[in-house]
This record gives C-alpha cells, sequence and structure tokens, in this order.
C-alpha cells in the first residue's frame, strides 16, 4: 500500500522508473515516458494523500504493491 509522500519524492521516486521532467503544462506540470504524460499535482502544503498517489500510479502502469 503506497505511504502518503512529498511532491519532490513523487517526482524523484518517478523518475526512477524511466518518467522525464517535470514540463510545464497549461495547469498542472508533467512527467512523459514513451508516449505516456502523467499529470503531477501543483506544489501545495502537506503530503500527496494515499488515493491521489495510488490513482497517479494507475495511471502510471506502476503496481502499488511494488512502488
Amino acid at each position: 500500500m503506497p505511504k502518503p509522500l512529498k511532491r519532490r519524492e513523487l517526482i524523484r521516486r518517478l523518475r526512477d522508473t524511466g518518467f522525464k521532467g517535470p514540463y510545464s503544462g497549461s495547469k498542472h506540470q508533467f512527467l512523459v515516458r514513451g508516449t505516456l504524460k502523467l499529470r503531477i499535482p501543483n506544489p501545495h502544503e502537506g503530503d500527496i494523500g494515499e488515493p491521489l498517489l495510488r490513482e497517479i500510479l494507475r495511471q502510471a502502469g506502476i503496481d502499488p504493491k511494488t512502488w
């Protein structure tokens, strides 16, 4: 089960899985791996919660158990 984490840590760990970025988008930054474009949350106070993290991992095609 993924645990809440900081945005900076999320970006670092996604880069470790092959994503490049973050790049500026219109409303959100995004990371890219091949043809997949993954939006990431804007900076805010506090950690990224488990429900949002699960959704990000689902969109990235990453198994939460191996995260």
